[in-house]
């Protein structure tokens, strides 16, 4: 099944990230040397935990970063260097080395979703490597499991992933006086993009 096959837009779309171990015990993921779809989907495949719990999640769980208002865009951003050449009325463009994003996500502020205590609120504070996972989605699947045979969700919902591994870096509130209070969460990204994966 092709992905998109109409015009539409990815409403629901989702943004997920790795629990990394249960309760305390949380520790940091290590990138291994060969990155595969396989194993990237294995960490988002056995449970999804509220990001208010604290305790009783499996080691390779998953929470899912709700509430967002606004998505970046996701991928390495193009770095191309203008040079000039002796000789040529125009300069010649080049490929320079890119520079890995820092992905800045709004969401409308529940101070319960982040409070100290959840994971969402101590991901913010650990410092601990995760990997997060992107979903593109113009329709609700039956769940935000992935599944090797249809990328997410138990039925034959369309959809592309992208993953990385990064940290949650900060959490800035915006408070609105006219509209709903909103937040501006950033996302380092320690890793290269691995995707699409599109079902």
């Amino acid at each position: 099944m092709s992905h998109i096959s109409t015009l539409g837009a990815g409403v629901f779309s989702d943004l997920s990230m790795t629990l990394n171990g249960t309760g305390a015990t949380l520790a940091a993921v290590t990138i291994p040397a060969s990155v595969t779809q396989t194993t990237l989907q294995a960490m988002f495949s056995t449970a999804e935990v509220a990001a208010t719990a604290q305790t009783g999640a499996a080691a390779t769980a998953f929470t899912r970063i709700q509430n967002v208002r606004e998505f970046p865009s996701i991928g390495i951003p193009a770095n191309i260097v203008n040079v000039a050449t002796y000789g040529s009325k125009n300069s010649r463009q080049v490929n320079g080395q890119p520079d890995a994003p820092t992905i800045e996500i709004t969401v409308n502020y529940i101070p319960a979703d982040w409070a100290p205590g959840g994971y969402l609120g101590n991901a913010l504070a650990d410092g601990l490597l995760k990997c997060f996972r992107f979903t593109l989605l113009n329709g609700v699947p039956s769940n935000y499991l992935s599944i090797a045979t249809t990328g997410i969700g138990t039925g034959p919902r369309e959809n592309s992933q992208w993953f990385w591994y990064g940290k949650l870096e900060a959490l800035l509130i915006n408070p609105q006086l006219t509209d709903a209070n909103t937040a501006t969460l950033t996302i380092s990204v320690q890793s290269d993009f691995y995707g699409p994966y599109t079902n």
